[in-house]
């Protein structure tokens, strides 16, 4: 058994080509259109490699600017936790951390949140899932829909990411989230990152679209790396002064 990087491209190609069909996309980009409309700001969410998918949504070029990042180390940037507390192996996994994260956060009334995890079980993720919801505000995950019904949830209340959202866009990462088997066992070849950031950007794309079809101007960030791109940005963000984050 040899690992093969080209049937790795193909597999990642042939979800690139399907992911785009998903009625979901349409769906998450309705919420994200409204919660604009109504002055809110896209609240983004996820742990350990889900983080780069929450980059993906918050603070980038060609992105919306009503856009700001949770993440775990909020505890310490913008609470009294100890910087050893992100040393913990288990952060991921304790509900508790969820309440923190969101009470510290700068969240409205009209936000929506996107709270990505590809297993969609961990503590930190259901437990916020589960205050966003009570709190009123619309959710949309990222997440395995394969690997998430294969285990068990870490919450204690039983349930998972999935079961909380009101859309669920799957990353299609198969259980284990690799996809090249190794000869003794295991497999490289991670998917979910890809296909999520995929997903994140076409709800982007078509939330755009939404807008210039109404007759909006986007509010959508340049890079900062041209000439104009700062002067851009920053009158825009403007509009949502003490509203967004980028973290560290």
């Amino acid at each position: 058994m040899t690992v093969d990087p080209a049937a790795y491209a193909q597999h990642i190609a042939d979800l690139v080509r399907v992911i785009p069909g998903d009625p979901e996309i349409s769906r998450a980009a309705g919420l994200f259109t409204r919660a604009l409309n109504a002055g809110g700001v896209i609240q983004a969410f996820g742990s350990g490699h889900s983080e780069a998918v929450a980059m993906e949504i918050a603070g980038r070029a060609g992105g919306l600017v009503p856009t700001s990042k949770l993440a775990l180390r909020d505890i310490v940037l913008y609470g009294d936790a100890p910087r050893a507390e992100l040393d913990r192996y288990d952060l991921e996994r304790d509900p508790a951390i969820a309440r923190t994260i969101l009470d510290l956060a700068p969240v409205h009334p009209a936000d929506l949140f996107v709270v990505i995890s590809n297993s969609g079980v961990n503590g930190v993720v259901v437990e916020l899932a589960t205050l966003v919801k009570e709190r009123g505000h619309d959710l949309i995950a990222i997440t395995s829909r394969a690997h998430s019904e294969a285990v068990a949830s870490r919450h204690p209340s039983g349930r998972k990411l999935a079961d909380l959202a009101d859309v669920v866009l799957d990353n299609r990462a198969p259980y284990g989230d690799a996809v090249l088997p190794l000869p003794d066992g295991g497999a490289t070849g991670a998917v979910s990152t890809i296909t999520s950031a995929l997903l994140a950007q076409l709800v982007v794309a078509e939330t755009v679209r939404n807008l210039l079809e109404a007759g909006e101007v986007p509010p959508v960030y340049l890079s900062a790396n041209v000439p104009e791109g700062d002067a851009h940005n920053l009158k825009l963000e403007a509009l949502y002064e003490g509203r967004i984050r980028r973290g560290a």
